[in-house]
C-alpha cells in the first residue's frame, strides 16, 4: 500500500476503534450492578447489554444505503452523534430502564457500512483487503483493551463514568473524521465493500451464507451471554473484585492471541480452514460444558476461558474469509452487510437470552444454553461446503463495450481458470474469482489492456 492508504487504514481504524471501544467497556462489569442500579434484575442487566446489537442491526443496511445518497462523511458523523447521544442518556441515568434506552440509541448510530464504504472510496481495488484487515484489526484490539480497561475505569469513576468516557470517545471519533480522515475525491458503490440493494435479495437466498450468519449469530449470541455472568462468577466464585478483572481478561488474551494467528496463517496457507473452523466450533462446545462444571476451581474456569478464547478469535478472524469465499464475485459486500446484520443480532438475542436463563436457572443454565447453541453448530460447520479458494481479479475492459455485455462475460467465462464474472458496464470493468493455477493469463489478456489483481484469496 502506498503512504495515503495507509493513513487512510490508519485513520478510519482509529474511528471505528473508539466507537467500539465504547460499546464493549461496559461488557466486563456491568453484570456487577444488578443491586446498586434501580430496578435492575438479571433479565433487564442482559438486555442492557445486548440492546445496542439489536439497534445496530436494524440500522447498519438502511444507513449504509444511506452513505451512497448524502454522502460517507455526514453518515458517521451523524451516527457518531447519536452515538454521543446515547452515552450521555446512560451517563445521567440511575434507573436501568433509562440504561437499556440510552445503549438503544447508542446502537441507533451504526456507522460500519458507511466506514467500509469510505476506506473503499479512499483506496484501489488492488489494496482494499489489507484496508478492511487493518480495519478489522483495530476492532479486535478494542474488545481487548476495553476488557482490561473497563474494570479500571469502574473503579475510578463507576459506571456513569465509563458512559462519560464513552461520550469522549464518540467526540474523538467526530474529530477524527472532520480534521483526519481524507475526503474522498469521488464516492461510488462498491460491490466489494458497500451494501448494493440490487443484490440483496440474491444474497438472502444463498443457502451457505445463511449458515455462516447463523454461526457469527450464535458466536456471538454465545459471548454476550457469557458476560452476562462470568464477572460474577469472578467475584462470587473466585473473590476477584471487579477492579482485579483485567488481570484475568489481559493474560488470557494475549495468550488465546498468540495461539490463534497461527490457527488463522494454517487455515488460509494449507487450506484448512474448513477443518479448523469445525476444530475451534467444538472447542467453543467444549468450553461452555467446561463453564458449567468448573465455576468455583479458579485453574480450571481460567484454563476454560482461555479455551474459549482461542476458539472465539479464531472464529472471529476467519468468518469474514468465508463469505467472501462463499458469495458471488459481484456481491461481497451486500453479504458482508449481512453477516454483520447477523453479528448484532446475536449480541442482542445472547443478552436477553442470558439474562433471562439466568434468572431462571442460574450461572449454570447459561451456560448449558450456550452448549446447546454450540452442539447445534457443530451440525452447521459439518455441513458447510468445502470453499474454494480462488483469487479475485480486475479487468480492465476494451472500450467501448459491446452492446451484449452478457455476451462478452460468456466469452470471458469461457477461459481456463476463470471461474466467475461480473461485468460493470457503467466503469468498463469485469470483476472475477480465478484459480491462478489453471489460469490461461495470456487469452484473458485479449480482452484488456491492464488487468490488476485484487485480493489474495477468495
Amino acid at each position: 500500500m502506498n503512504k495515503q492508504e495507509w493513513y487512510t487504514a490508519a485513520s478510519l481504524a482509529a474511528v471505528y476503534a473508539v466507537r467500539m471501544l465504547g460499546l464493549f467497556m461496559i461488557l466486563p462489569v456491568f453484570a456487577l450492578y444488578t443491586e446498586s442500579l434501580l430496578h435492575a434484575t438479571p433479565l433487564l442487566i442482559g438486555i442492557a447489554i445486548g440492546i445496542y446489537g439489536l439497534t445496530q442491526a436494524l440500522f447498519q443496511i438502511p444507513l449504509g444505503l444511506l452513505s451512497d445518497k448524502i454522502g460517507r462523511k455526514p453518515v458517521i458523523i451523524g451516527g457518531l452523534l447519536v452515538f454521543a447521544l446515547g452515552s450521555v442518556i446512560a451517563a445521567l441515568s440511575h434507573e436501568i430502564e433509562w440504561i437499556i434506552f440510552g445503549r438503544a440509541v447508542q446502537g441507533m448510530g451504526a456507522i460500519a457500512a458507511a466506514t467500509m464504504a469510505l476506506a473503499a472510496d479512499l483506496t484501489r481495488e488492488k489494496n482494499r483487503s489489507r484496508i478492511m484487515g487493518v480495519i478489522g484489526m483495530s476492532i479486535g484490539l478494542s474488545f481487548m483493551l476495553a476488557m482490561i480497561i473497563g474494570p479500571l475505569l469502574d473503579q475510578w469513576v463507576g459506571i456513569s463514568g465509563i458512559f462519560w468516557v464513552t461520550t469522549g470517545l464518540a467526540g474523538l471519533g467526530i474529530l477524527l473524521v472532520l480534521f483526519v480522515v481524507p475526503q474522498p475525491k469521488q464516492q461510488r458503490a462498491h460491490r466489494d465493500a458497500g451494501i448494493l440493494q440490487d443484490y440483496l435479495s440474491s444474497t438472502l437466498k444463498n443457502t451457505t451464507l445463511w449458515k455462516i450468519n447463523g454461526s457469527v449469530f450464535i458466536l456471538h449470541m454465545i459471548m454476550t451471554a457469557n458476560f452476562s455472568v462470568l464477572p460474577l462468577i469472578f467475584q462470587d466464585n473466585l473473590g476477584l473484585q471487579g477492579a482485579e478483572h483485567w488481570k484475568i481478561y489481559l493474560p488470557v488474551f494475549l495468550s488465546s492471541f498468540v495461539i490463534a494467528i497461527p490457527m488463522i496463517i494454517v487455515s488460509e496457507k494449507f487450506h484448512k480452514i474448513r477443518a479448523l473452523f469445525v476444530t475451534a466450533v467444538i472447542a467453543i462446545l467444549i468450553a461452555q460444558l467446561s463453564f458449567a462444571w468448573t465455576q468455583t476451581d479458579k485453574i480450571g474456569l481460567l484454563l476454560t476461558f482461555f479455551v474459549f478464547f482461542i476458539g472465539f478469535n479464531f472464529l472471529e478472524a476467519v468468518q469474514p474469509s468465508l463469505v467472501a469465499k462463499y458469495s458471488d464475485v459481484d456481491s461481497k459486500g451486500t453479504a458482508m452487510g449481512v453477516f454483520s446484520t447477523s453479528q448484532f443480532l446475536g449480541i442482542f438475542a445472547g443478552g436477553l437470552i442470558g439474562g433471562w436463563v439466568q434468572t431462571q436457572y442460574g450461572y449454570t443454565g447459561v451456560f448449558l444454553l450456550g452448549a446447546g447453541m454450540a452442539a447445534f453448530w457443530v451440525f452447521i460447520a459439518f455441513n458447510l461446503p468445502k470453499p474454494n479458494f480462488y483469487s479475485l481479479r480486475r479487468l480492465e475492459l476494451v472500450t467501448p463495450l459491446p452492446n451484449n455485455t452478457e455476451g462478452l462475460a460468456g466469452d470471458i467465462a469461457k477461459i481456463t481458470g476463470v471461474k466467475q464474472v461480473s461485468i460493470s458496464t457503467a466503469d468498463a470493468i469485469a470483476y472475477l474469482k480465478v484459480d491462478k493455477k489453471t489460469l490461461d493469463e495470456v487469452a484473458l489478456a485479449n480482452f484488456s489492456t491492464h488487468i490488476e489483481p485484487l485480493h489474495t484469496k477468495s
